[in-house]
């Protein structure tokens, strides 16, 4: 792992030492090198136990291939973020690239964090980054509302679990995660016990985040930068999902009786975010409001506690982290031109851009589930395991799937197909840069189809 992390923490210092001309290039570079360097982590999935690199620090089937999926994102932000339509001043871009940097440090530290405390302080330090690049690189006056919304709802689902967290650790001493998951977990009985269960696991429900407490998710994407959206799909929210699968084994007697009303909230939204989405306007918020459905399975999945359960989920939040960061991009790249997010201002442009057109339509497709694409596979994993867990389920999450499918051709004919606007009259072509990008979001799913063990070894 060191040869990851120091990279990465070197990338920090070159930033603001690389002459002008080659900041962008160089941050692309090191940042590709360190992506490159953290696919060896792969190798470890045959292993099923923890591989060390200190007493604090260790990656197992769970942690790496989320921690890969860090990785690789840094470059794609890199090559999303440089629009030269409006060159900003130079040491705001050099601060741009810090806190992208800073905030892969964080999300490094946090998934491979041993101690619970520490994965806590690394779980809470990512919001600070991310709300900079929410309120100082957003789009409209808007974006102060929007980072409002995120710090609070954040700070307010986590104050619980530290509280929860040191009371835990005040009775058992040390919180290792390598103990958490084989101790015998205590008797939890009384209404104070069932309290702290909600504690633990609210500032989870939070991030994913839930039906329910999601409000804070759509304000932050439309109003964040390019980068801050990608960022938030594709990793913050499955920081959430792994907190949760780290933390149920310790929470185990009480998890069967109390989860009834999350998994309900969480079909639920399934329904409720996609029929939100068949009437959205906006292109960022109903990609965003699509997140909040694919993670409510993902929390149905977990709160379950099955094998097949977990398994899809990690499935599902690692095809989603792909798939919604290149719709986000594509959705920039159509802001950039057409500098309007309403679809019916933006439609049509399949004449104007056919190779765009191709790219939108395999991230559609993957977004809801085409076979064999890995989508399909977590997706298929969680409602099997759920209608195992209780038939009634299916009612739920069959309408969900039918609904993602309408709002996904529904996000795809209105800004591709029909007539170009007359208010457009001259649009940029793509450029390579675009091609590149979205061909590095999606040319690991199709690894994922012939490689599938990558992310499953969790199951074992």
């Amino acid at each position: 792992m060191l040869k990851v992390l120091i990279p990465t923490l070197m990338l920090i210092p070159t930033t603001w030492l690389t002459p002008n001309k080659w900041l962008w290039p160089t941050a692309l570079l090191h940042s590709l090198l360190i992506a490159l360097l953290s696919i060896t982590w792969l190798k470890n999935l045959s292993e099923s136990g923890w591989t060390f690199l200190n007493p604090y620090m260790a990656t197992d089937p769970l942690s790496t291939p989320l921690l890969v999926l860090t990785c690789w994102l840094l470059p794609l932000m890199i090559l999303a973020s440089q629009n030269h339509t409006a060159p900003e001043p130079i040491n705001r871009q050099r601060t741009y690239i810090t806190l992208l940097t800073s905030l892969q440090i964080f999300l490094i530290l946090a998934f491979s964090a041993t101690e619970v405390i520490m994965f806590y302080v690394m779980f809470e330090a990512t919001l600070i980054p991310t709300l900079f690049l929410i309120t100082r690189w957003g789009n409209q006056a808007e974006r102060l509302n929007a980072g409002t919304y995120f710090l609070f709802y954040t700070l307010a689902g986590s104050l619980p679990l530290l509280v929860a967290l040191l009371l835990l650790q005040n009775s058992a001493g040390t919180l290792s995660l390598l103990t958490l998951q084989f101790s015998n977990p205590p008797q939890l009985t009384t209404f104070a016990d069932k309290l702290w269960w909600a504690g633990c696991l609210l500032a989870f429900l939070v991030k994913m985040p839930l039906y329910g407490v999601h409000l804070w998710l759509p304000k932050a994407h439309v109003e964040a930068p390019i980068a801050g959206s990608m960022i938030l799909a594709a990793i913050l929210l499955k920081l959430g999902g792994y907190g949760m699968m780290r933390i149920l084994p310790m929470l185990e007697p009480l998890t069967k009786e109390l989860s009834y009303p999350f998994i309900i909230f969480a079909l639920w939204g399934v329904v409720m975010t996609g029929s939100i989405c068949l009437r959205q306007t906006d292109l960022k918020s109903l990609i965003a409001y699509s997140s909040v459905g694919h993670m409510g399975l993902v929390v149905g999945g977990v709160l379950i506690q099955t094998p097949w359960g977990f398994t899809g989920a990690l499935v599902l939040m690692i095809a989603h982290g792909l798939t919604s960061s290149a719709l986000f991009c594509l959705a920039n790249t159509n802001y950039e031109r057409t500098h309007s997010r309403t679809m019916i201002l933006a439609r049509g442009l399949q004449m104007a851009l056919p190779l765009m057109a191709t790219w939108w339509f395999i991230a559609t497709l993957a977004n809801l589930a085409l076979p064999p694409l890995p989508n399909l596979l977590g997706e298929l994993m969680i409602i099997t395991s759920l209608f195992n867990w209780s038939w009634w389920t299916i009612a739920l999450t069959g309408t969900g799937t039918l609904i993602t499918a309408g709002y996904s051709l529904y996000m795809f004919l209105m800004t591709q197909r029909g007539p170009l606007p007359t208010h457009i009259i001259a649009l940029e072509p793509s450029h390579s840069r675009e091609h590149l990008l979205l061909a590095l979001h999606l040319l690991p799913l199709i690894l994922l189809i012939l490689k599938p063990e990558l992310i499953w070894g969790w199951a074992a």
